[in-house]
């Protein structure tokens, strides 16, 4: 992977700081396992601003507070979203593995500003004019179809066949895309390479691919637009050139597709898993409502969220923040912070998580409304279909992948009677 950064690069060590002495790496199997321990131990030793480092060893500060998460992102003055001002790119390798996150590029991910204001504002539009009940039919069809291709074995490995599956496509039907289509099938098996690459897969290449046949999309919906998300997009009096569309199409897809997949995930092992719902489980369209809004407080999918880059020396959280400084957004950490678990309310019908971010680079609206219709239907679509759906192996073995990204897990085993003509 080549530098996108446009900064030098060397092997020199970064510079050292006093706060960054005593930090801990971001890294290990037992972080990726059990992430939340460690945030309660770099909460108790360092506060709710903790210095951690990155791969390779490179300083940053992990926004562990709740009240401190919520400042960061609501006073883009002082936290912005433009990675040029990181004080280490000298000490950034071409290859280092978390560029694709950091590098600048010229999408409405690292906008500021009113130019910010003017490519959020063509998305939301375009996710506005989605129909949330035609989405949520789309995705039972979607569900049904999938289902239907391992109900009649008894077996199955939902992260792959099912919750991966299902949002990759429905987020493309809104972007027009035709589901059955060899191409979408291709693009959504790149989609899944490029964000969550296993052994063997190139996700640079799957990127690449994902990227020109974006560029097909909007060039076809241009000369014949639509009622789909592309098309709004197009259409939009802010006049976004093809490039700019592309990007920011991109960053929607990729925003709801592996979240989403791993909220979906994620809420079937609570629901299988937790005494709390196996009594409603077949059904229980209460429990998978509760179920999905707990996943989102103590599961949720973005654990993390590289970041924020301090326009000029602040203080946050006790802490000295340099300018051009690096700042991890702790979701997960922020979102059981002691000082609001307290409120017994927390996270039970209640909705002040921040797993879709906040301030203005927060998820656009509508854009969570859209995830959990489709997480939603993924969820209950799959137990009407399945009613004696029960993991394939105990609670304890399953395992989570290793990032401190996302919170997904690496397979989710069921088993169930074998269906016999599932309709489609």
């Amino acid at each position: 992977m080549s530098n996108t950064t446009g900064f030098p690069s060397t092997d020199a060590p970064p510079p050292g700081c006093p706060a960054h002495g005593s930090a801990v790496h971001l890294a290990g199997l037992e972080y990726q396992q059990t992430p939340s321990q460690l945030y309660r131990t770099l909460r108790r030793e360092h506060g709710a601003v903790a210095p951690v480092l990155l791969d390779g060893g490179i300083p940053a500060w992990l926004v562990l507070g709740y009240p401190e998460v919520c400042y960061v992102t609501a006073h883009d003055e002082l936290f912005a979203r433009d990675s040029r001002r990181w004080n280490q790119w000298e000490h950034i390798p071409p290859d280092w593995p978390l560029l694709p996150y950091v590098g600048y590029q010229p999408s409405v991910l690292f906008t500021e500003g009113a130019e910010h204001q003017r490519r959020a504002g063509v998305i939301t539009q375009a996710l506005e004019g989605v129909d949330q009940f035609e989405l949520a039919r789309e995705c039972q069809l979607i569900a049904a179809r999938l289902i239907s291709s391992f109900s009649g074995s008894g077996r199955a490995e939902l992260m792959s066949m099912y919750a991966h599956a299902l949002p990759a496509r429905g987020v493309l039907w809104m972007c027009g895309m035709p589901a059955e289509d060899t191409d979408t099938e291709r693009l959504v098996d790149d989609l899944r390479i490029s964000l969550d690459a296993g052994e063997g897969d190139d996700p640079v290449a799957a990127y690449t691919r994902v990227g020109e046949r974006i560029m097909r999309l909007v060039k076809e919906k241009r000369e014949r637009p639509g009622p789909d998300v592309t098309s709004r997009m197009l259409l939009h009096p802010a006049g976004l050139s093809d490039e700019e569309i592309v990007q920011d199409l991109i960053s929607v897809i990729a925003a709801a597709q592996q979240p989403t997949a791993n909220w979906i995930c994620n809420t079937l092992r609570l629901l299988l898993t937790d005494e709390r719902f196996a009594v409603n489980v077949a059904g229980g369209r209460v429990s998978v409502g509760e179920a999905l809004n707990e996943v989102l407080w103590l599961d949720t999918p973005t654990q993390n969220f590289i970041g924020r880059w301090a326009v000029r020396d602040t203080q946050l959280g006790g802490r000295h923040i340099r300018e051009g400084d690096c700042l991890v957004l702790g979701l997960a950490a922020a979102n059981t912070d002691p000082q609001i678990w307290p409120d017994p309310q927390a996270g039970s019908g209640n909705s002040a998580h921040l797993s879709f971010s906040n301030g203005e680079h927060r998820c656009p609206y509508p854009a969570p409304l859209l995830a959990d219709v489709m997480a939603r239907t993924a969820v209950e679509t799959l137990l009407e279909h399945l009613p004696d759906l029960v993991l394939a192996v105990e609670p304890e073995e399953l395992t989570w992948r290793p990032s401190i990204w996302m919170r997904g897990l690496t397979s989710l085993p069921v088993e169930f009677t074998p269906a016999v003509n599932q309709p489609l």
